[in-house]
């Protein structure tokens, strides 16, 4: 009877911990793994690391000079030579560990061997990066970090470059303007592509940047962020008057640019470039962001007035893809298809765009619509994103490479409230003036008036 109420008053506490430690594990990933996880991966990587590595055909023959001071000084077998291992470092999300490759080993002999290290450490995910030649990071990740997206609270960026979602390796997925200048964004109703449009413009609205918005939708996913914009186009025929407009702001980008490189001989070379960004900080334009939602709309026509108007703004758009860079003048096309079935110039317009983010689709046709002629493999990837988890995207460019994204929750209001707080930013050029949008006037906020209790007499 002693052995049974010992067995339980120790049982009791260990059967709690346990279920804690479950608990944790499933609603608080983040605290689990700092406090579970991670000691129990680090004592297991440890112990384990040169048996998986030779399991795992990433060991190499010993040099000739190894196997003679073995038997030289000791009787057992010579064994294969794993890569030299760094320091272990431990993340809030997992872990990262930098080796040495052996003579004859490549980073991809690391990245085909990514599922068998995850599933023999026991995490989440092992993902693998060339620092330089000889040299790779293995980054493992703990838990499924996009499960509940947290943004790094300290991310480096500079101007034009947006930290917009969170990649599935745990590192922050930026938007950089400069690297990729154009970009389009595909997903259906209620996939997550409007809360990523939401980090762009709430990013972008401290920075020194123009914001252009055309949204066919009468405005409605736009039309919170007035305070910021520029110029907004809520439907066709105000589309049609305003992209001639930033064709000829953009044409006499191009004039400064050709006055700048007319010079005196003997002015230094540094001084002589071929886009704003080599001109003076006085007499660089501010760069232009163009934001287009449901660029369908454009395409579509019902008379034959309506097909004249779209091939004029297909071309203007297709030139602000082709030469809009060196001018500092960048394009965010979003819709939820686009490919050649909307009509003439659809397929050279995609062309131009080098980032393409693509949420959850409602046919394979729309994800090979936007993977499909850079990373064939993604397109999988972007099928599979299930309806439960909005925000997840495929993100890739014309590289070939791509990654799983999310953007985490960034309610209308506080994006808005961002959009009017910065409202004050928003650069003055003349010839945006006419389009731009009519800011409403908030109510003052009046205290309610306060009614004193009547005295009680007789």
């Amino acid at each position: 009877m002693s052995d049974l109420t010992t067995l339980l008053e120790v049982g009791g506490p260990v059967a709690a911990l346990g279920g804690g430690a479950a608990y944790a594990r499933a609603k608080h990933p983040a605290a689990y793994w700092s406090t579970v996880g991670l000691p129990v991966s680090t004592v297991r990587l440890l112990s384990s690391y040169g048996s998986i590595m030779e399991a795992c055909g990433l060991t190499v023959a010993p040099s000739r000079l190894r196997v003679l001071a073995v038997k030289a000084t000791t009787q057992r077998e010579v064994r294969p030579v794993p890569p030299r291992r760094g320091i272990i470092r431990p993340t809030t999300t997992g872990l990262r560990i930098r080796l040495r490759l052996a003579p004859g080993q490549e980073p991809a002999d690391f990245a085909a061997s990514a599922e068998r290290l995850r599933h023999a450490w026991g995490v989440h995910a092992v993902y693998v990066t060339t620092v330089k030649p000889g040299v790779v990071d293995l980054r493992l990740v703990g838990y499924d970090v996009l499960r509940r997206v947290r943004m790094p609270r300290k991310t480096a960026h500079g101007p034009l470059e947006v930290p917009v979602a969170l990649r599935e390796d745990a590192t922050p997925f930026v938007r950089d303007y400069r690297t990729i200048p154009h970009q389009l964004t595909l997903g259906a109703t209620l996939s997550g592509k409007s809360m990523y449009l939401r980090h762009l413009i709430a990013g972008l609205s401290p920075q020194s940047v123009a914001m252009v918005g055309i949204d066919c939708k009468r405005g409605v996913e736009l039309a919170p962020f007035a305070p910021r914009l520029s110029a907004l186009a809520t439907d066709p025929e105000q589309a049609a008057e305003l992209l001639p407009v930033l064709v000829n702001e953009m044409e006499e980008r191009y004039d400064l640019i050709k006055a700048r490189q007319g010079i005196a001989p003997g002015t230094p070379d540094e001084e002589i470039t071929s886009d704003i960004w080599g001109l003076p900080d006085d007499e660089r334009p501010v760069p232009v962001i163009l934001f287009v939602d449901e660029v369908a709309e454009l395409f579509l026509v019902a008379t034959k007035k309506d097909e004249e108007r779209r091939d004029e703004m297909v071309t203007q758009l297709i030139r602000l893809a082709q030469l809009g860079r060196a001018a500092g003048i960048y394009l965010e096309v979003c819709g939820q298809r686009f490919g050649a079935e909307l009509g003439k110039g659809a397929t050279m317009l995609r062309a131009q765009l080098t980032g393409r983010v693509c949420h959850r689709v409602n046919d394979e046709a729309s994800a090979k619509m936007a993977l499909g002629d850079i990373a064939p493999e993604a397109v999988q990837a972007a099928c599979s994103i299930a309806p439960e988890r909005p925000g997840l995207a495929v993100a890739g460019d014309t590289s070939g490479g791509w990654s799983r994204i999310r953007t985490p929750y960034l309610s209308l209001g506080d994006a808005a409230e961002t959009c009017r707080e910065s409202a004050h930013l928003v650069p003055d050029l003349p010839a945006l003036k006419p389009f731009r949008p009519d800011v409403p006037v908030r109510p003052v906020e009046t205290a309610a008036p306060v009614f004193l209790p009547r005295p009680v007499t007789d």
